[in-house]
């Protein structure tokens, strides 16, 4: 039969001790922090997953800030061949003003001042910016695509051939899905040669205006027509490309709320299932110390009483 000594019963009540304590001190730690994983040993699998959430949060966050830097891209593009649609509708209209042929030359060189301001205008269209990136050259966004120089009379002088880069800037929108977003001058107003090419017709309709040529207006008005519809074909891809990205906003806001809720599932403390455990411990400590003042006090004199 094994002799249960003072010591072993010393010893065993400490290790009991410390054992509570150290329980005890755990679930305290986690009400503390809120959380029930604070170290690896607490939840190795847990810990697993909890490791793999914050990485595909991290990673959702950088989509959803790409997904806010694709929609700004794409709305200022919008907004910029709206605005160079009103330009060139205004254009037409003055095209079939001056093409009746009932107006004094007068009146078309009025008419060709205008037509001149317009062309200044869209060479400033064409040469806009976001963020400090020229949105019409591809992805030498960091070069102005119509660099054109100032003509004898102080407009711009637009005979000069331009090709933009075609080159597409992507956005990471999602795990493995890129998206261009951006649309080159030449698919705006045309590639060099073109017979709608907006700048080669507004110096076609200038020449005609200062010599007063009606007929040769009046043959501008199917380029100008042309290059309307292309310009509204590129402005309704930008609109399907803004549908898709808001899609994919919408995606990655219901993912990140799936994953931040199986992240606290995984990692939050239960309040009220903590609380019960600590005053559980509590009272188990205290009765532990309770028993244990007991037995240490017991000594060989009290024996010999």
């Amino acid at each position: 039969m094994l002799r249960v000594t003072s010591n072993m019963m010393n010893s065993q009540l400490l290790l009991n001790l410390n054992r509570n304590a150290r329980t005890m001190n755990d679930t305290q730690l986690q009400l503390a922090t809120g959380r029930k994983i604070n170290k690896p040993s607490d939840d190795p699998v847990g810990i697993t997953y909890s490791l793999r959430y914050r990485a595909e949060l991290s990673s959702n966050e950088q989509y959803s800030k790409n997904v806010d830097n694709a929609l700004s891209w794409l709305d200022y593009n919008d907004t910029v061949l709206g605005q160079a649609g009103d330009v060139v509708q205004r254009l037409r209209e003055l095209t079939v003003q001056a093409s009746t042929g009932s107006n004094p030359q007068s009146a078309l060189d009025s008419i060709n001042e205008e037509v001149l301001q317009l062309k200044e205008q869209l060479v400033d269209i064409s040469n806009s910016t976001l963020n400090g990136k020229y949105i019409f050259n591809g992805e030498k966004y960091n070069t102005k695509p119509y660099d054109f120089a100032k003509s004898a009379d102080g407009t711009y002088d637009v005979s000069k051939a331009i090709t933009t880069d075609p080159g597409q800037i992507q956005y990471i929108v999602g795990e493995g899905v890129q998206m261009p977003i951006n649309m080159t001058g030449n698919d705006v107003f045309g590639y060099t040669g073109d017979p709608d090419n907006l700048f080669a017709t507004i110096n076609n309709i200038s020449a005609a205006l200062k010599s007063g040529n009606s007929s040769a207006i009046s043959d501008q008005l199917n380029n100008i027509d042309t290059r309307i519809e292309s310009m509204l074909t590129a402005r309704s891809e930008i609109g399907a490309k803004t549908n898709r990205v808001e899609l994919m906003k919408e995606r990655l806001s219901d993912l990140n709320s799936n994953l931040t809720e199986l992240q606290a599932k995984t990692e939050d403390a239960e309040y009220e299932e903590l609380i019960m455990k600590s005053k559980i411990q509590e009272n188990i400590y205290n009765a532990s110390l309770s028993v244990g003042a007991k037995i240490i006090s017991t000594t060989l004199v009290d024996f010999i009483r």
